[in-house]
């Protein structure tokens, strides 16, 4: 075994020491800063040093059961602890009985809470915990609760347990005039429901407020509240001062505007978030090819951040490409767990991968390694349409594509198919894609699109726990071939003046008015135009049995005429995109051209079923909705058809 690694009791593989940011994961306790903990790489697990040492079995005294219970990582929906009832989400680890669903925190499990309590400040008598499910109104807070409480027997008041273990009052070093006063239920009206160091909102129904300074902490900052002082070298060369006011100001350390409580220095006009510190030196990002480095000054003039694509000041802090010197970050923009996988890569040395997927045997010959038996020859120009037929890896027809085929088999890519690296990243995810080929009846639905396919797909998987003793790679992500080709800027024709970038999920594609979770936007002002994965991919020209020319991709005309698909023989919305052709001006819908089935291989099996192009004299009959099959790609099974999605029993 490597001497670096080590061995713990809650991992089944060994980890190597490593400094990490996981906010979400491990405990469910957030550290600000780069904390010291273990992490594996085949598995993606990460834990803090301080817990490290829990056992994966333990036999917890609160339980009813009494029996053991088993440490594990959640990969549910949330589900709340029953000893405090807050929430377990995301990776975060905690103990679980094999025989109920009772649920506890890591540290409710090492810290579990007094069977007694005395806090005189916030009540006169001593309270009890109940090891008793029940429902009650928390006397303390006014809301409803479920699972343990506390309980005082003399005024038979209950609370939950979270509730009374806050002290009534605290002096915290960031506000020193006035002591800070326990409150429940929702920030006082003057106050802007925020916290004033750390600026998230006030959520917990628990915080401390002073009202003659109008200043709020949450919990988590009068626990663990943020230094008055900070000397570090990778923010500034100065000592900075907490100053902890509501007031307006740029971040010279990650170039965003701040509102409250930064970190200046007076002699070098510097201010900063006070959680703009300790960045990472050297990382990843998806949106970038090369590692990128944190500099404090971007020096690039003009410069535009490639996550948000908001304009940087050149004279503050950020993360740049030494390769790429116009390809420069926000700081926050490139920690954004979205976009970082969260690893420090100062110390790790960089090692060129090899991507490419083929080998050049001459000019115009190459081997690809999805198809090392044959060699492939190259074509410039289509003369046999008709019967080349479609690509193996995007599944769209050859057309008047260059493209590589096989002499020897009926293995044929584009040429821009064939020259896909074999790993990259992509603005979907933190996480590395990897190309691979489908096996026979298996399938994917990209994530980017919605489409079903099964070409080549670039996929990225994570170990999950599958028992209790077993984890196992599960597919995560599958991308096909196409979104993963898409970069920044995106250009379409249907808005020519302006690219298109992924800034943010979730948006209304202006194309076909239906919202989706990826889409690509212009980030010019008062624009607002979107186009989701689907349509932003929807071939500019394609050929359909309906008609002896290609089709064109019309974006919609300001016409009151009434136009009808030659498919489907129903009406079609002028002002929507549709197919048409130049010269017998057909007008057909987007769908009726393409189909469901459209990243389907013709002759290939899906599951159960077989994948058949809809060419014949007569259209079949759909089992499931009893209509005429009118799109180009059916399924079959036995001698039933499916002619959509909607009809298929997936």
């Amino acid at each position: 075994m490597d001497p670096e690694k080590v061995e713990l009791p809650i991992h089944d593989h060994a980890m190597i020491p490593l400094k990490d940011v996981r906010v979400g994961d491990c405990c469910g306790i957030k550290f600000e800063d780069i904390s010291d903990g273990y992490y594996c790489s085949d598995c993606d697990f990460f834990t803090h040093k301080r817990c490290s040492n829990s056992l994966k079995m333990i036999k917890n005294p609160s339980h009813k059961c009494g029996i053991f219970v088993r440490f594990e990582t959640n990969f549910l929906p949330i589900v709340r602890c029953s000893l405090c009832g807050g929430k377990i989400v995301g990776r975060i680890q905690h103990y679980t009985c094999r025989c109920c669903e009772f649920k506890i925190h890591l540290d409710c499990a090492r810290y579990p809470p007094p069977k007694v309590i005395d806090i005189p400040q916030n009540h006169d008598h001593k309270l009890e915990l109940e090891l008793m499910e029940s429902c009650f109104t928390c006397n303390a807070c006014g809301k409803d609760g479920d699972g343990y409480t506390y309980k005082c027997h003399e005024c038979h008041l209950t609370f939950h347990v979270n509730c009374k273990k806050y002290a009534a009052e605290v002096n915290h070093p960031c506000h020193s005039l006035h002591p800070l006063k326990l409150l429940k239920g929702e920030p006082p009206a003057y106050t802007d429901g925020k916290c004033r160091l750390c600026g998230k909102n006030i959520d917990e129904g628990i915080f401390y407020h002073c009202s003659l300074c109008n200043f709020t902490i949450d919990l988590h900052c009068v626990y663990y509240p943020p230094p008055q002082y900070l000397h570090d070298l990778n923010t500034h060369i100065h000592k900075l001062a907490l100053k902890p006011k509501s007031i307006s100001f740029t971040c010279t350390a990650c170039g965003l505007d701040g509102d409250r409580s930064p970190y200046v220095c007076l002699h070098c006009d510097f201010m900063s978030h006070n959680d703009c510190s300790r960045f990472p030196w050297v990382i990843n990002v998806n949106r970038h090819s090369h590692r990128v480095s944190y500099t404090c000054l971007i020096g690039v003039v003009n410069s535009v951040c490639g996550v948000c694509r908001k304009k940087m000041d050149w004279s503050c802090g950020g993360y740049s490409c030494q390769r790429c010197p116009k390809d420069v970050y926000h700081t926050k923009c490139a920690t954004r767990k979205d976009v970082w996988d969260g690893l420090e890569l100062k110390d790790v040395p960089e090692e060129d991968e090899d991507v490419q997927p083929l080998k050049v045997i001459d000019e115009n010959t190459i081997q690809h390694y999805k198809h090392k038996k044959h060699h492939l020859r190259l074509h410039k120009s289509c003369i046999f349409i008709q019967e080349i037929g479609i690509c193996k890896a995007c599944l769209y027809p050859i057309d008047r594509d260059s493209f590589y085929n096989c002499l020897s088999c009926d293995f044929i890519l584009h040429e821009r198919c064939a020259e896909l690296p074999t790993r990259k990243c992509h603005m979907l995810s933190n996480t590395l894609y990897h190309l691979q080929q489908h096996e026979s009846s298996n399938y994917s639905k990209c994530d980017a699109c919605g489409v079903i396919f099964n070409g080549f797909v670039y996929r990225f998987e994570e170990y999950r726990a599958t028992n209790p003793f077993e984890y196992r790679a599960i597919e995560i992500g599958r991308l096909d071939v196409r979104c993963a080709s898409v970069v920044e800027p995106f250009f379409h024709q249907s808005h020519p003046n302006h690219p298109l970038y992924y800034t943010s999920p979730r948006g209304v594609c202006s194309a076909c008015k239906k919202e989706a979770f990826h889409v690509l936007r212009c980030v010019e002002d008062d624009c607002g135009y979107i186009l989701d994965f689907e349509c932003a991919l929807l071939p500019y020209e394609v050929k359909h049995r309906v008609d002896d020319h290609y089709l064109s991709l019309c974006y919609g005309e300001n016409s009151n005429g009434k136009y009808w698909c030659d498919i489907c023989e129903r009406e079609t919305d002028p002002k929507a995109w549709f197919y048409t052709c130049k010269y017998c001006g057909v007008t057909l819908h987007t769908n009726c051209v393409l189909g469901d089935f459209r990243g389907l291989r013709p002759g290939s099996s899906v599951s159960w079923y077989e994948v058949m192009r809809n060419n014949s004299m007569s259209r079949p009959l759909c089992k499931q909705c009893k209509s005429r099959c009118m799109f180009p790609i059916t399924l079959r099974a036995r001698d039933n058809f499916y002619c959509s999605v909607n009809c298929c029993e997936w």
